[in-house]
């Protein structure tokens, strides 16, 4: 399949800080591919140079076939951005908002399109409502309705479900996949795990650099981590104790079971053998994504001023 993403060692500075180092990135048409990384980690930069709005410092390379750098002006017309935040009308209501974009846009056969946008995103009974006076779930369905309006070949999708409860973020995954199986690119940046799981692919980005990058099996496969699970009276609550032990990269209670994960099995069964109580059970247990992504941030090295 022809690449939609292309680009290659991108590096974005703001003054002495480098919040983008030599990230780079390959996309298929049609893949849906998850952002993965900590707050700060620089998604929302890449994410802004691909679809040219930043110009980056260094590196380049191609979005839909045209130059990162010479010709931004033909990528922003073939791409949908949704912010992190809601950036449309709240004072408008929802058919106003997209005639609005629909003109920003100059769309012909707007009336059509609106209508089709509407009716698609299950909007259509409620686009005389205000904006502002939609729920979190509501919102984000106008947000990805105006991202799409204009036909785009590449959605960039900025966190979109944030705050949305789970039934309105499956609705929003199933309408994603729906576009991907039409040609439509997707790459959309997640903090939940199991929205990690339902893409293609992903690549993960922790303090600027790009950590990890493939299928979600792919990306657990080659950690390399060693897993423990313990089960029985009070194994929850041994986590404190091994948090800071050598060779624990990730220790957390799950419910009432602990999940523990190293890089080594040796340093991780000595951590563990202390807390072998009587009714604690130990069960070694494949790596999940957190497991992994807690694992590549220990790793990463913070580019903060001052660290």
């Amino acid at each position: 399949m022809p690449l939609a993403i292309d680009v290659h060692d991108l590096v974005k500075r703001y003054g002495t800080r480098t919040v983008v180092d030599r990230v780079s990135l390959a996309i298929e048409e049609g893949r849906v591919c998850g952002f993965l990384g900590p707050n700060g980690s620089g998604k929302t930069t890449t994410l802004r140079m691909i679809c040219g709005l930043l110009t980056p410092d260094g590196g380049g390379g191609t979005c839909l076939g045209h130059d990162l750098v010479r010709e931004r002006d033909a990528i922003k017309r073939q791409a949908g951005y949704m912010t992190q935040r809601f950036g449309l009308y709240e004072d408008l209501t929802i058919r106003e908002n997209l005639e609005f974009v629909g003109r920003v846009y100059g769309l012909d056969r707007l009336k059509q399109r609106v209508d089709g946008s509407l009716e698609r995103l299950g909007l259509a009974t409620r686009q005389k409502q205000l904006a502002g006076a939609l729920s979190g779930g509501w919102k984000q369905r106008l947000a990805l309705a105006a991202c799409v309006l204009h036909e785009p070949r590449l959605l960039l999708l900025d966190e979109p479900t944030a705050g949305v409860d789970p039934k309105a973020r499956r609705a929003f995954w199933d309408e994603i996949h729906t576009y991907a199986a039409e040609g439509i690119t997707v790459l959309v940046s997640t903090h939940y795990m199991d929205e990690a799981e339902r893409c293609h692919e992903i690549a993960y980005i922790a303090y600027g650099a790009l950590m990890a990058r493939g299928t979600a099996d792919e990306v657990i496969k080659e950690s390399g981590l060693v897993s423990f699970i313990a089960t029985g009276p009070g194994a929850d609550r041994l986590a404190p104790r091994l948090r800071d032990a050598p060779g624990v990269t990730a220790a957390a209670a799950f419910g009432a079971t602990l999940h523990v994960s190293g890089p080594e099995r040796a340093p991780l069964l000595a951590a563990i053998e202390p807390l072998r109580a009587d009714g604690i059970e130990w069960k070694e247990a494949a790596p999940t994504l957190e497991d992994v992504f807690i694992h590549l941030m220990g790793q990463a090295q913070d580019n903060a001023p001052g660290t």
